[in-house]
């Protein structure tokens, strides 16, 4: 018997530099079992992701789409860049044609800020997400709507320096918990001033480990928030793909 869109279950994947994380979902975003996760293989190819993603998911529940989260630039499904795991290993690789084949769905892919922006996001105003991860993911939204393929992590910061360089995991794990948020305060403060936004949104596994007042419209978000961005990718289903993807404002 063929699912009605209200019986949808979407498997939701966030691929990450040093984890990935799924779930099941139901037509809402609601997580349908705990989020399970398993680290990142090395090196992170696309035969050894789509191998990991299968022993992640073998005993998950039935679902009928998949939606994943890229920490890169993805177009149509297709990685173009891929800084934390390999863009030589990924350029031009059409995962989600990979993962249809490797799972027997259909399958989206987009980058892992935009997916974690759409799970979060209250779709009034211009909204903006950032992941504080092994590197730098920024999503921007306006009134739900998702503004694709943005990447700030490349932006040098200073003469060298990207954004990603500057604020990643590297450079947490190198300058100490204390220089690195001073550096998080220097680009609050240029985000704040560059996009006026009406509210930010911080995840990623390193917004833990911010220690100062973040402003009222600043709000820290788990991964279990974002990752059920994977079910609105399929809200206008027939209607096109990502570029469509838009939450609802709620009430």
């Amino acid at each position: 018997m063929k699912n009605t869109p209200s019986q949808l279950r979407v498997l939701s994947i966030d691929i990450g530099g040093s984890h990935i994380k799924a779930t099941i979902l139901n037509k809402k975003g609601e997580l349908k079992m705990e989020y399970d996760k398993i680290a990142t293989p090395a090196p992170a190819n696309p035969e050894n992701v789509i191998k990991t993603i299968n022993t992640l998911v073998k005993d998950f529940p039935a679902y009928d789409k998949i939606s994943v989260g890229f920490p890169g630039y993805v177009k149509n499904g297709v990685v173009k860049t891929a800084p934390n795991l390999g863009t030589d290993f990924w350029a031009d690789v059409d995962l989600s044609k990979k993962l249809e084949k490797a799972l027997g769905k259909p399958a989206q892919v987009v980058n892992d800020a935009d997916m974690q922006g759409l799970g979060v996001v209250s779709g009034k105003g211009l909204e903006m997400v950032i992941t504080l991860g092994t590197g730098f993911g920024t999503a921007l939204l306006m009134d739900g709507h998702l503004l694709p393929h943005f990447e700030l992590a490349h932006l040098p910061i200073k003469e060298g320096i990207t954004y990603d360089n500057y604020i990643g995991e590297k450079a947490l794990e190198k300058e100490g918990k204390e220089r690195w948020n001073k550096r998080m305060k220097k680009v609050f403060k240029i985000l704040k001033t560059v996009f006026n936004y009406d509210t930010l949104y911080i995840g990623g596994g390193n917004s833990d480990e911010l220690t100062f007042k973040l402003d009222k419209n600043m709000k820290i978000v788990t991964n279990a928030d974002g990752i059920k961005g994977g079910a609105r990718l399929w809200l206008n289903e027939g209607e096109g793909k990502t570029k469509r993807a838009k939450v609802k404002p709620t009430e």
